[in-house]
């Protein structure tokens, strides 16, 4: 294996980038494109499936341009992408029938509360490892099929296909030679059984989707097919998938059981290695495939946030009290403390452990002397008390302490939240040399499936600390922000029903 790049295809909610690394598992180039956001009622969330495609095409091209070097110096690629996004498009045509329904999207919520009330919380645990919830992708098919016209049809006579992003991107670097996911992005669907590792019969029946609809589910690591050579310029194996959760787990090389990691962007994404065992949660975590490598599947739990940098951006837009989002750090340290503000950053409602789509954000704790500092330290703490929460339930249901924390994402790089997660946790949190864990993870699921990486065992000399946080403050610190953050949480919860 003498070609000198991996890429990584790193399709996100709002960007499509590709990136290329070496054996070093470093970055040697890359390139990014924004594409358009569709809201078309309040909680729908769509993206143009020609706009996704067409973005990350250029992207890839751009940084073989840039870069100045042929696609014949690729060793393979790998992709990695936005979960539980749902497309259909033509079997024949590739013309998508309907724009992409986004994870974010909550038009299916009645009807997952119709599903829950129903009595099948219980059979889709046990199968998917998953709560009933728009988030997933099985909903959003049913309502493409019910709301389409002539799309159930359609779908009968085998002439429709459903993907992931990623299912979608394979088909078309290989103008629909390969219809296929792997199962990192397949447990996301809410319709495969991740202890068979097949598409459920049953859940199929209940939301009356036709099985031929479905990709082939393979494995992380290996060949699936090849990009067509008028794409490109040349042919490039496609090697490895994971979403995009999952493959940033396996970027940080938590491939060990009870290895977990944090990704701080928009929201959060806390996923913890639970091997071979499959571990369901009593604590509404999700359990979810990590990844499937030579026959072996590794499970995660995972549990989200669903607004931590976000609140960041919240505080900068709209309460207008910094200007860029780096300053909230000066402005978080220009008090002691946050001077009894608390506050529960829930403005899209709770994730994980909560899952109440009824909480709405609240500030405790304000007097005539609460200063724009206090607010800034308490928007820091809430989004590290979230985390906090979910590594608690994490510990709860694997039976097993977490000694570390390794963190990626946009807001790992504050120094000051970093350190206050580490005192809350009370051991130590380690940020990542390499940020792009994500796109990396793709890389290395990759570059093992085509021997570019020799070994799992090889990778490991490859990962390092940026920084590392470790507790320095009296116990009673942490004590006292997880405690009133308890008081502040149970009373934003449930806020549209009271």
């Amino acid at each position: 294996m003498d070609k000198p790049f991996i890429l990584a295809i790193d399709q996100g909610t709002t960007s499509s980038r590709s990136i290329l690394f070496d054996r070093a598992g470093l970055i040697c180039g890359s390139s990014q494109q924004d594409f358009q956001q569709i809201f078309p009622k309040p909680g729908w969330v769509e993206h143009d499936p020609s706009a996704i495609w067409e973005s990350q095409l250029q992207t890839i091209r751009s940084l073989i341009k840039n870069k100045g070097i042929s696609a014949d110096e690729i060793a393979a690629i790998g992709i990695t992408n936005q979960r539980e996004t749902t497309l259909v498009w033509d079997r024949e045509t590739a013309e998508p029938i309907y724009n992409a329904i986004v994870w974010q999207d909550r038009r299916t919520a009645e009807f997952c509360d119709h599903l829950k009330n129903s009595g099948f919380t219980e059979e889709f645990k046990q199968k998917t490892g998953l709560i009933i919830d728009a988030y997933f992708s099985a909903t959003k098919l049913k309502w493409i099929l019910d709301n389409v016209a002539g799309a159930r049809d359609k779908a009968k006579k085998g002439e429709l296909c459903f993907g992931t992003v990623d299912t979608w991107l394979i088909y078309k670097l290989t103008s629909g030679e390969n219809f296929i996911t792997d199962t990192s992005n397949a447990s996301r669907t809410m319709l495969f059984n991740i202890k068979t590792l097949n598409w459920d019969h049953g859940l199929l029946a209940l939301f009356d989707i036709p099985e031929s609809m479905l990709p082939k589910v393979c494995e992380s690591s290996e060949i699936y097919g090849y990009t067509d050579p008028s794409l490109l310029g040349s042919v490039i194996p496609i090697a490895g998938i994971a979403g995009d959760q999952q493959a940033a787990l396996f970027g940080q090389l938590c491939v060990k059981n009870g290895m977990a990691k944090n990704t701080y962007g928009t929201g959060c994404f806390l996923l913890m290695n639970t091997g071979e065992d499959l571990v369901y949660s009593e604590n509404n975590l999700l359990t979810t495939i990590a990844w499937t490598i030579n026959g072996k599947t590794q499970y995660a739990l995972e549990g989200s946030v669903f607004v931590g940098g976000a609140a960041v951006q919240w505080i900068r837009d709209g309460l207008h009290l910094i200007t860029d989002a780096v300053e909230i750090e000066d402005l978080a340290n220009s008090v002691e403390d946050n001077g009894g503000v608390v506050f529960v950053p829930a403005l899209t409602g709770l994730g994980a452990p909560y899952w109440d789509p009824y909480a709405r954000g609240a500030i405790f704790g304000l007097t005539r002397g609460t200063e724009a500092g206090h607010i800034a330290r308490a928007t820091l703490e809430g989004i590290a008390c979230q985390v906090y929460d979910i590594v608690q339930a994490m510990e709860q249901d694997s039976g097993q302490a977490c000694t570390e924390l390794r963190v990626d994402g946009g807001a790992s790089a504050n120094n000051s939240l970093m350190q206050i997660q580490s005192e809350l946790f009370g051991f130590k949190v380690v940020r990542s040399k390499i940020q792009e864990t994500t796109a990396l993870g793709a890389a290395y699921l990759a570059g093992l499936a085509v021997g570019f990486y020799p070994s799992l065992e090889d990778l490991y000399s490859q990962w390092g600390a940026d920084k590392s946080f470790e507790p320095e403050k009296n116990p009673d610190y942490a004590h006292s922000i997880r405690s009133n953050w308890k008081k502040a949480i149970s009373r934003s919860q449930n806020w549209l029903d009271s």
